[in-house]
């Protein structure tokens, strides 16, 4: 799902087998996306945050109060942005934003199981200190990536805010992700998927 004023991509995860899902950035019309939920009858066993600006964790609190139950991850070091209001950047559209405070801290090499589904932490930093991407497998048992800001169709993650580096970011992408398939599935924060192979050879910041 396309959400909030900045359009981030809200994704809902699961193995297609059981009703539990993971709701991934959930950045603005939280009641957009509980009525999809409500509407499939998913049960959301975690909401994930792959990173902590405004718009992949505005809805935070909206899907808490909904789903009481649900295990609030984050990267244990963009946890402190939830709920200040500078660090997540929504002081910058005029609003003061606070999530809930994480259930979970997520640290590189974690796995978070929805179903049968598990989805791996893979960190890279560079967009912002705790930026994560999160890694599984389809049935057929190709990859597939969802990568916050991390990665994007030709474009990469910016690196002018706080907490930024390019460096970082670029030497993340190269070792952790340009070393997947061509053909893993890459599903970004903002704008249209795309795959590891299409972006080795055709993202100019990466050659």
């Amino acid at each position: 799902m396309v959400v909030g004023e900045i359009q981030a991509n809200c994704y809902i995860v699961g193995d297609g087998k059981t009703s539990d899902v993971a709701v991934i950035d959930p950045g603005g019309d939280g009641p957009d996306i509980i009525a999809r939920i409500e509407k499939k009858k998913f049960k959301v066993k975690f909401i994930i945050n792959t990173h902590g600006h405004v718009d992949h964790m505005l809805s935070n609190a909206e899907l808490k109060a909904a789903y009481p139950d649900a295990i609030l991850c984050i990267h244990e070091f963009d946890a402190p942005m939830l709920a200040n209001s500078e660090s997540n950047l929504s002081s910058f559209l005029g609003r003061r934003i606070a999530s809930p405070a994480p259930d979970k801290l997520l640290v590189e090499g974690d796995a978070i199981r929805v179903g049968k589904l598990q989805l791996e932490i893979i960190h890279i930093p560079g967009h912002s200190r705790g930026g994560i991407c999160l890694l599984t497998e389809s049935d057929n048992g190709g990859k597939i990536v969802f990568c916050g800001d991390t990665l994007f169709q030709s474009s990469i993650g910016r690196t002018d805010l706080p907490g930024g580096s390019h460096s970082q970011l670029i030497s993340g992408i190269k070792k952790k992700l340009l070393s997947l398939p061509d053909d893993t599935l890459v599903y970004p924060g903002h704008g249209p998927p795309t795959t590891i192979g299409e972006e080795r050879i055709n993202n100019p910041f990466l050659v």
